[in-house]
C-alpha cells in the first residue's frame, strides 16, 4: 500500500479557507497531486465530524456523469444530494471536461449552503470566459510535485541518510506517484513520467493547440530543459536553434513558451533593476516544473549542469513558500532571486554548487555586497560546513530546505 504525504504546507491553506464563502481553485501539473490533496481534505472534514452525506467528491475524469448531460443537468443532481439545512462541502475534480463548467462553478457557489473546492491542471482553466464570470469570487492555491521535504517523508524507511536521498532528488521525479515507484525500480518509474510528460502535451498542449510541428515543439522544450538557469529570449532561442539547424521562428518560439507555462512544464521568471527598481521585460528564466522530465528527454546524469539543477529546485521551494520571485540586476552584476515574502519583506539569494574555491565565493558574495539595503541576503549551497560571510548568510541547501 503506497504511503500517503499529508501535504500540511497545503493542507493547512485549505483548513484556513473552510467556510469561507470564496471558491477554492487548486491548480498545478497534472499528477502533482490535487485529487490526493482534495481527497485528504475531504476526509480531515469528516473526520472532524461533519456526516459523509454533507461532504460530496465528483471525479469528472470518471464517467459520472452521462455524456449529453449539460452544465445544468449535473447543477441539478448535485444539488438534489446535498443537505440543505446546513454547510455542505462539495469537490469538483477536473470539471473544465463539462462544456461550460465555468457557469456550473458559478451556480454551485452563489449557493449559500456549499462549500466550494475546485481543481484544474492548466492555466487554460483560469483563463478567458471563467476568469471574467468568477472574478473576485475564487482563490488559487498552487500545486507543486513533491517538496524535498515531503521526498524524504515518503522514504522514512530507507537506509540512506538525507544527504544521500538528496541526491537522489536532484536526479529523479518529483511527482508523487513517481517517487513512490521508486522501490519498483528505476524502468517503472522512468516509463511512469514518460507517460504523464506524454499525456501533458498531448491533452494539455497538442490537442487544446492545435500543433502541427511537433518535431519543432519537442526540440523547443527540450532546449528549454537544457537552458533551466540562463536567461534566454525567444529571438536567443530562435538563433541558437538554427545553428542547430532546427528552423523556428522566433514568434513560434515564443508561442510554444506560452503553451508549456500555461500547462504548468516550466515557470517564467522575469528579471528586476535593483537600481532603478523596476522590472524588465527581456531575458527571462524558465524553470521547469520536475527534474525527472528533463532526465528523460536529455539524459539522466547532466552533472555539468548540477549548479542551474539546484537553482531550480530552489526556485520551486520558494515558489512552494509562495513568494513572488524575480531574478536581480544590480549594475553590471546578477542577482539569482530577489523574494518578496507574505510579510512584504525583501530577501536576496544566490545559489551555487560551492563556496569552496576562493573565486567563486568571491564572485557569489560581489553582488550581494553591492545592494545597498538591509534586508537579509543568503547564499545556498551544497556545502556541509557553512558560514556567514560579511553579513551574508550561507546554509546548506538540505538544510534550507526542511527548515519549517
Amino acid at each position: 500500500m503506497n504511503k500517503l504525504i499529508n501535504r500540511k504546507n497545503y493542507i493547512q491553506q485549505l483548513e484556513k479557507l473552510k467556510d469561507v464563502h470564496i471558491i477554492k481553485i487548486v491548480t498545478g501539473l497534472r499528477r502533482s497531486g490535487k485529487s490526493t490533496l482534495l481527497n485528504i481534505f475531504a476526509q480531515q472534514i469528516i473526520d472532524s465530524g461533519i456526516p459523509e452525506n454533507r461532504v460530496h467528491k465528483y471525479n469528472f475524469e470518471k464517467p459520472i456523469f452521462p455524456e449529453e448531460y449539460t452544465w445544468r443537468e449535473i447543477y441539478n443532481e448535485i444539488l438534489s444530494k446535498i443537505d440543505k439545512n446546513n454547510m455542505n462541502y462539495i469537490f469538483l475534480d477536473e470539471p473544465q471536461q463539462v462544456f461550460e463548467f465555468e457557469r456550473l462553478i458559478d451556480a454551485l457557489f452563489v449557493e449559500a449552503n456549499i462549500d466550494l473546492y475546485v481543481t484544474g491542471s492548466n492555466a487554460y482553466f483560469l483563463s478567458g470566459e471563467i476568469a471574467t464570470l468568477l472574478s473576485g469570487r475564487y482563490i488559487t492555491i498552487h500545486v507543486l510535485p513533491f517538496s524535498f521535504a515531503e521526498f524524504l517523508e515518503s522514504q522514512e524507511d530507507a537506509e540512506e541518510d538525507k544527504y544521500k536521498l538528496f541526491n537522489s532528488y536532484l536526479y529523479e521525479t518529483s511527482l508523487p506517484q513517481g517517487v513512490l515507484l521508486r522501490d519498483k525500480g528505476s524502468d517503472l518509474q522512468n516509463r511512469y513520467i514518460q507517460d504523464v510528460y506524454n499525456t501533458i502535451v498531448e491533452k494539455d498542449i497538442k490537442q487544446r493547440y492545435n500543433i502541427q510541428n511537433m518535431r519543432s515543439f519537442d526540440n523547443l522544450s527540450k532546449f528549454l530543459m537544457g537552458a533551466i538557469g540562463s536567461t534566454v529570449s525567444p529571438s536567443s532561442i530562435s538563433r541558437a536553434m538554427k545553428q542547430d539547424f532546427q528552423n523556428i521562428h522566433h514568434n513560434t518560439v515564443q508561442t510554444y513558451i506560452d503553451y508549456l507555462v500555461n500547462s504548468y512544464v516550466f515557470y517564467q521568471v522575469n528579471r528586476f533593476d535593483i537600481k532603478g527598481k523596476q522590472q524588465l521585460a527581456t531575458q527571462e528564466k524558465y524553470y521547469l516544473v520536475d527534474i525527472g522530465f528533463r532526465n528523460l528527454k536529455l539524459g539522466k546524469f547532466q552533472y555539468q549542469d548540477l549548479g542551474h539543477i539546484l537553482e531550480n529546485i530552489v526556485y520551486l521551494e520558494l515558489n512552494r513558500r509562495a513568494y513572488q520571485i524575480w531574478l536581480g540586476k544590480i549594475d553590471s552584476y546578477e542577482v539569482d532571486f530577489i523574494v518578496k515574502n507574505s510579510q512584504n519583506k525583501i530577501e536576496y539569494y544566490q545559489v551555487t554548487l560551492s563556496m569552496s574555491d576562493p573565486k567563486t565565493a568571491e564572485r557569489e558574495i560581489r553582488p550581494l555586497k553591492a545592494i545597498d539595503d538591509n534586508y537579509p541576503k543568503y547564499i545556498i549551497s551544497t556545502d556541509l560546513i557553512t558560514a556567514e560571510v560579511e553579513g551574508i548568510e550561507h546554509i546548506n541547501i538540505v538544510d534550507w530546505l526542511l527548515q519549517e
